[in-house]
């Protein structure tokens, strides 16, 4: 029976050459000059820290960082930018936490989506990845599809597809 499986991984050495390309890029910048920004990968806890003067700097500083995920072909899902605070000297802090694998809302959010369907296939949820088997593979596919379709909060791998 053909199946595959839905999964969230992170290549953290890819990650890491984005943030060290993103900060070469804002040192270069000329409105970030005499600016005091901070980006500080902690690849053991999988958290990014960011620190920026101000609400605009943040602005640059995520749009510079998403496009050399983009340019490392990483989603820019993989980060969660919620955890904001301020820091001293009217800065702004943020501790970004980085998806690596589906939490369990998100992998019962994609079993449910899957039997809405209505396409005769079987998702099961297995720790942190969602397998989904089903008789024919054109099935798989459509399923596939649906799930590239969907607008979720992390950014989705289909792996392992047997035939």
């Amino acid at each position: 029976m053909p199946t595959f499986d839905v999964v969230n991984k992170l290549e953290i050495q890819t990650f890491e050459n984005a943030v060290n390309n993103a900060k070469r890029k804002i040192d270069q910048r000329y409105d970030f000059k005499g600016v005091d920004v901070t980006i500080d990968l902690n690849k053991k806890e999988k958290t990014l820290k960011v620190e920026v003067p101000d609400d605009m700097k943040l602005r640059h500083v995520q749009d510079i960082l998403n496009g050399e995920l983009i340019n490392q072909q990483l989603s820019p899902k993989v980060i969660d930018w919620s955890r904001r605070e301020d820091a001293s000297l009217g800065g702004i802090r943020v501790r970004c936490v980085l998806r690596d694998g589906i939490e369990k809302d998100l992998a019962k959010e994609i079993v449910k989506r899957i039997k809405d369907s209505k396409l005769k296939v079987k998702a099961q949820i297995q720790g942190d990845q969602v397998r989904v088997d089903g008789k024919q593979i054109d099935d798989l596919q459509a399923v596939i599809s649906m799930l590239k379709e969907a607008d979720l909060d992390a950014p989705l791998q289909f792996v392992n597809m047997k035939r």
